[in-house]
């Protein structure tokens, strides 16, 4: 039996799991008497899944983790494959062995010792970092919204502000965001309407919130067309935030930041949002060639430049496709990776000198939600030669439709419909916004 094994289980890094797993473990039960080709193991350092998108609104608490999280141990047995709780620390390539970190509890005391496991295939899905361009001060001063956990940090921050102004012992919250893209954009939106929901639960006004938005670019979202991201400029002005586009932050301070023009943004909540890469920590994994972003390289196919029994997807993934196009670090990238990954796994179970597709990557386009206010994307592809631009509710509904798409992949349509139909019930029975 082959043993794959799966580090990571971000959007692209579960979904190639699940496929996975269906599909050994269901053909081994149609054929009697016969074993699972493979066997397929999970590893992450957490417990349950968020899709990384929605982060954002894990941090102002318009989405409560709690109850959207998927549990990977429960998934996987559901879906044919194993979990491993840990975190990745070493890589034995000759061994074909991964080590993991001792997992401890919440006051560092030890659960589970330091383990190895055994594979014949490897798939890095690491997912990315915020990338701070060794800009003074950010790492030691700045919030980001990586993880959950990172996400969930800040909504308690954000409470505890929120706390200071019922009780008058400030007049006033300022956050400032460094990076206008996706993530930067939708964050400053949500604040908005944070600030908007509390006040029905407090004494708060829309102006106690004071958000700085600042890119280094000429315009937002610098991966859609620059009219779009004049209109989310527009919008996000009309809604009280301060943008700051051809701005670069020279360093971040306790108080807040500092750009490279000498002014001073005051800001008691620090975020950086200006860019990402793969986790520092794959420079020790035993000779693999990375790139400049930590990436891993790797062939059209999938497959690590330096170990034949090595494959990675995703943000952590520097892949030049098949149309010798450079992949973009974006969710849509990793799922489009998970199933040539699937595909070329299978074949190399059922034989290992079969000839491995070439993953060529399709832009479906971009969009952004600006909170319940707007929404702004290009799309491509399907109906339309070329790329056009949407706003609006139209937009709105193809934003909320790809966390639809991602659970689909994950339970299938009849469950993914069944848990936004509960989603939807929460929202009369719960409070808009996390108040925890």
């Amino acid at each position: 039996m082959k043993k794959i094994v799966i580090v990571g289980g971000g959007a692209g890094g579960l979904q190639l799991a699940t496929s996975l797993g269906r599909h050994f473990s269901f053909n081994h039960f149609h054929r009697r008497n016969k074993s699972p080709a493979a066997e397929v193991t999970l590893v992450d350092k957490n417990r349950t899944h968020i899709w990384k998108p929605l982060l954002h609104q894990v941090a102002t608490g318009a989405l409560d983790s709690s109850l959207d999280a998927l549990n990977y141990q429960v998934h996987a047995r559901a879906n044919g494959f194993q979990f491993e709780l840990g975190s990745l620390q070493g890589l034995d390539r000759e061994k074909k062995t991964i080590e993991l970190a001792e997992v401890c509890d919440g006051d560092g005391n030890p659960l589970v010792p330091p383990r190895k496991l055994e594979y014949d295939y490897l798939v890095f899905a690491l997912g990315s970092q915020s990338n701070d361009f060794n800009t003074p001060g950010v790492r030691d001063n700045c919030q980001f919204l990586d993880s959950a956990e990172q996400a969930q940090k800040f909504h308690t921050r954000l409470l505890d502000q929120f706390l200071q102004l019922e009780s008058r012992v400030a007049d006033k919250v300022e956050i400032a965001i460094v990076g206008g893209g996706a993530t930067g954009v939708e964050l400053a939106a949500e604040l908005v309407d944070a600030v908007h929901e509390m006040g029905h639960y407090g004494r708060i006004k829309n102006g106690d919130l004071k958000v700085t938005l600042i890119e280094a670019g000429p315009h937002l979202l610098p991966a859609l067309p620059p009219r779009l991201g004049n209109s989310s400029e527009k919008e996000l002005t009309n809604l009280g935030v301060r943008v700051l586009t051809g701005t670069q932050v020279a360093e971040a301070t306790a108080t807040g930041f500092v750009t490279k023009e000498d002014e001073e943004i005051p800001a008691a909540i620090r975020v950086w949002a200006a860019g990402v890469k793969a986790p520092d920590f794959l420079q020790q994994m035993d000779g693999l060639t990375l790139n400049r972003q930590n990436q891993i390289e790797v062939e059209p196919s999938l497959r690590s430049k330096t170990d034949p029994a090595i494959f990675a997807l995703g943000d952590c993934a520097g892949c030049i496709d098949a149309a010798d196009h450079k992949v973009p670090p974006r969710a849509q990238s990793a799922q489009q990776m998970a199933k040539t990954a699937r595909d070329n796994l299978i074949a190399l179970v059922e034989n290992p000198d079969a000839d491995l597709q070439a993953f060529t990557y399709k832009d479906r386009g971009s969009l952004v939600s600006l909170s319940k206010f707007d929404a702004v994307g290009s799309l491509m592809g399907g109906l339309v030669k070329g790329s056009f631009t949407i706003e609006g509710r139209l937009a709105g509904l193809a934003y909320r439709s790809l966390y639809r798409m991602h659970l689909a992949a994950l339970h299938g349509w009849p469950k993914a419909m069944l848990l936004y139909l509960i989603g939807q019930a929460n929202r009369f029975v719960k409070p808009r916004l996390k108040m925890h």
